[in-house]
């Protein structure tokens, strides 16, 4: 039975390393804004901005040097603990010693998930990827596409409230990364989980969001939020609707600036 819906909440986060050295590093701007819960939020902006930065403060692995992380149960506006959560990477960070069903059940393994409902567990998220009949396959035996299958579907069956993606089609190509996008976005729509979706791609933010939080070039604040009111399902056909254009237009004209601002940036430290 699923808990109380929890949404991440960030009111002034930002950090810097190398606060106690003369030459300190803004990683990330203050930066405030809530991730509903049931939703799909992306975050798009120049390389180096602080994206995989605000991410990685949301998952845990990182504290911010200023601004509070909050979690807040949506019925009662109380604070509470920190939501189930998982990542898929843009690496694939698979073991290669283990087969496919060993590694989407490997997190069910260190849960202490008893041997039969982890497996039957694995079973059915690797069926959701399409990669029924590669069971018992090694991770060099299969393409990059299907070993970041593998990635979400290791994910996606820890049943998590949060599912973060750090650039998770980044290494792929042009046309598997298409398909994927695709797929994922079914995922996302049937499972109904929060998630936040770091990307490069405004026909990847506008494919899978219902808001694009659009960041400023280093160091990262916000600059736009836009809703995204396209119909699901959302596929390839979505980017013909002419309300898909508006959108791409709106973004690239917000992304340009900054990016440009970044290129600048980047040969001025040069």
């Amino acid at each position: 039975m699923a808990g109380p819906a929890v949404a991440v909440d960030i009111q002034g986060v930002g950090l810097t390393f190398g606060l106690d050295t003369d030459t300190p590093t803004v990683a990330l701007g203050e930066v405030t804004t809530r991730f509903e819960p049931g939703k799909v939020t992306a975050i798009i902006g120049p390389s180096g901005c602080g994206k995989s930065t605000l991410l990685q403060i949301a998952r845990g692995f990182l504290e911010p040097t200023r601004g509070r992380l909050r979690f807040v149960e949506v019925s009662s506006g109380q604070e509470t603990a920190r939501p189930g959560m998982a990542t898929v990477w843009q690496a694939f960070n698979l073991f290669p010693w283990l087969t496919v069903l060993e590694n989407v059940a490997f997190g069910l393994d260190l849960a202490g998930v008893p041997k039969a409902e982890r497996n039957a567990r694995a079973r059915k998220a690797i069926a959701a990827v399409d990669l029924n009949g590669f069971e018992n396959r090694f991770p060099r035996q299969l393409s990059g596409g299907m070993r970041q299958r593998v990635g979400i579907a290791r994910a996606l069956v820890m049943e998590p409230d949060v599912l973060l993606l750090d650039e998770p089609f980044g290494a792929l190509d042009a046309q598997t990364r298409l398909v994927l996008q695709e797929q994922l976005a079914t995922l996302v729509e049937t499972a109904g989980t929060t998630a936040i979706l770091v990307t490069h791609s405004i026909e990847e933010a506008i494919l899978l969001a219902d808001r694009i939080i659009v960041m400023t070039a280093r160091p990262g604040h916000i600059c736009d939020q836009i809703d995204v009111a396209l119909p699901r399902p959302r596929t390839l056909a979505t980017t013909h609707d002419p309300q898909y254009a508006r959108l791409f237009d709106r973004i690239y004209g917000v992304l340009r600036d900054q990016v440009l601002r970044a290129m600048v940036i980047e040969s001025e430290g040069a």
